[in-house]
């Protein structure tokens, strides 16, 4: 029997296994079952039979169907939010020791703990109130879920795992359609034919080692690329006698059916450096054993949690405040927090021909107990040439946070202090309810309307204030929730959206929905621009599509108008839309 290159390591790392390399099989390796013991200077006499035998329940030696219904029982506990954080959210990150100490506790509040010392043991700066670790994994969750995503959440798939566990790589070959490829001198030389497949490279990973090169294929031509140990297997010809043939095949050196004998790891043709690379097959499973292995906690357990901050209180200093929710996974968002300033509500200070203002922002999210989950903060410098200062006081400065919440009821409070004027505080308290993005129920983000938007290169990916995935987003903010955002007829209207959980076709392991977007006057009710896309435009093999948009509105005339965005999923029998209001000056 064949294994391929996952089988072949999850065998050779399986317990209980032992490879024989003169043979080339595994045996399973019996346990030695230890004797009896037998109390010395006492006669041995026959067991008791019937109801003559009496047995210590509590000593009774349990069968193993007995103890795989009590570990079934135990594993059942674990459910709701906890059983999805370890299951969905942090399994390429945790340990063995923290996974078997978790699955131990025995209460919720035990839980809380643990996870909130979890990501403390990896916050490279203890001491701030923000987690950068925490704040960049799921960051990577929500890219791998709309880049990877194959007819399954991109966070199950091999390049979101990887990407999850170790992040972008530094350099990415790929080749999205196969086609013709030249094998370089490792793989045997000479052409053939491919399937989808790509070589991430990443100079160095802690614990793995430098110039890691990482080959995912994509065989079954469906947007599912698999890591692979083994390199031949995103030749399409292999299989196809005399294609595809390496060049000591062509010089007749080699025959291709000699790729197919002794059932190694690889059918690479043979050569020189084919032969020499064929003899690091250990080398090859060890590396994908450390890929798959949880990356290395880099921090030590911490004995203090992180301290609240208590609010400020002063006079009133105005600003407005918008909030969004973003899916990350069924039991985790993304809530971006933009807060809005008019420069005229804050003190400059001019010096060397520079003026100058600074705020403080301090934020403080809570559940409704008062336990503190999340706090930031901030120092935002607003830096303008002193001659044009007055032409700037009628500007608004924008300051954006993105925080990972859990689905629930919180209240988010923000202070903000003018520090050229210290009386000068600003304090905003709301409610806000994080939603709950269900499996198998359609679902979307928060439609966001904004007054920029650009798509960001590979490096500034996650790196910046207003990115959402691969996307620069800055929205508008209203004075409150019930007030229309307003744009000027010389600014751009940009809105974006995501949908979550779209039908998947078992057979061609596509979407199939529609995506409609209006402009509709909402003084008239009469539709001014629509627009069709089929869903296949967007992603053809994600569950999840991101739809965004960019206006003119140089025709539209002043008024008030409204942006609609439906989706209609024939697979699922399912519909959503999203509006929003808006104003054009």
């Amino acid at each position: 029997m064949m294994l391929n290159g996952r089988n072949l390591l999850f065998g050779v790392l399986g317990c209980g296994l032992v490879f024989i390399p003169a043979t080339g099989l595994f045996f399973q390796q019996a346990a030695a079952q230890p004797a009896p013991a037998q109390a010395q200077g006492q006669p041995q006499t026959a067991p008791a039979t019937g109801q003559d035998q009496e047995i210590d329940p509590r000593k009774r030696q349990r069968s193993d169907k007995e103890r795989y219904v009590t570990q079934k029982a135990l594993r059942q506990e674990l459910k709701g939010t906890y059983k999805t954080w370890l299951n969905q959210e942090v399994p390429y990150i945790i340990s063995d020791e923290e996974r078997r100490a978790f699955t131990s506790l025995s209460n919720d509040e035990e839980r809380d703990s643990f996870i909130e010392n979890f990501w403390l043991r990896r916050n490279p700066s203890p001491d701030s109130p923000e987690n950068q670790y925490r704040e960049e994994h799921y960051r990577r969750i929500a890219y791998a879920n709309e880049h990877f995503a194959a007819g399954k959440p991109g966070w199950k798939t091999d390049r979101g795992r990887i990407y999850i566990a170790w992040g972008p790589a530094d350099s990415i070959e790929s080749h999205p359609s196969g086609g013709s490829y030249d094998r370089t001198p490792e793989e045997g030389g000479g052409s053939t034919t491919t399937f989808p497949f790509e070589t991430w490279h990443y100079r160095y990973l802690e614990g793995v080692g430098e110039n890691v090169d990482l080959e995912f294929v994509d065989n079954c031509q469906c947007g599912d690329y698999h890591y692979t140990l083994d390199r031949s297997e995103k030749d399409a010809l292999l299989n196809v006698p005399g294609a595809g043939l390496t060049t000591y095949e062509e010089m007749n050196h080699k025959d291709k059916t000699d790729r197919f004998k002794g059932n190694g790891l690889e059918n690479i043709g043979g050569g020189p450096m084919g032969d020499y690379q064929s003899g690091k097959v250990f080398d090859r499973i060890e590396l994908g054993a450390k890929l798959f292995a949880p990356p290395p906690v880099k921090f030590k357990d911490l004995e203090a949690f992180v301290s609240e901050h208590k609010l400020l209180t002063g006079p009133v200093f105005p600003f407005d405040v918008r909030t969004d929710f973003i899916r990350v996974t069924e039991s985790m968002d993304t809530v971006p927090i933009t807060i809005q300033i008019r420069n005229r509500d804050i003190t400059f200070v001019t010096k060397e021909g520079v003026s100058k203002g600074v705020v403080n922002i301090l934020g403080k999210v809570t559940t409704l107990t008062h336990k503190t989950v999340q706090t930031f903060e901030d120092t935002v410098e607003v830096n303008q040439p002193a001659e044009l200062l007055e032409k700037t006081l009628d500007r608004q400065s924008v300051y954006w946070k993105a925080l990972p919440l859990m689905p629930g009821l919180y209240r988010l409070d923000i202070a903000i202090k003018d520090v050229n004027n210290p009386d000068h505080v600003g304090i905003f308290g709301r409610g806000i309810d994080v939603p709950t993005y269900h499996d198998e129920k359609l679902g979307a983000s928060s439609l966001i309307l904004a007054d920029q938007m650009n798509v960001v290169s590979s490096r500034e990916i996650g790196s910046g204030n207003f990115i959402i995935g691969n996307t620069y987003i800055r929205p508008r903010v209203s004075a409150n929730s019930t007030t229309p955002v307003k744009f000027k007829r010389t600014q751009d209207l940009s809105f974006w959206m995501q949908v979550y959980n779209l039908g998947i076709d078992e057979a061609t392991k596509s979407n199939q929905a529609t995506v409609t977007y209006q402009i509709t006057d909402t003084a008239s009710g009469s539709i001014i621009l629509e627009k069709q896309l089929e869903s296949k435009e967007l992603g053809a093999h994600s569950d999840q599509l991101t739809v965004e948009k960019t206006l003119d509105l140089a025709g539209i005339q002043p008024g008030k108008y409204k942006v609609t965005v439906k989706i209609n999923d024939s697979i699922s029998k399912q519909e959503i839309a999203q509006t929003v209001p808006f104003v054009v000056e």
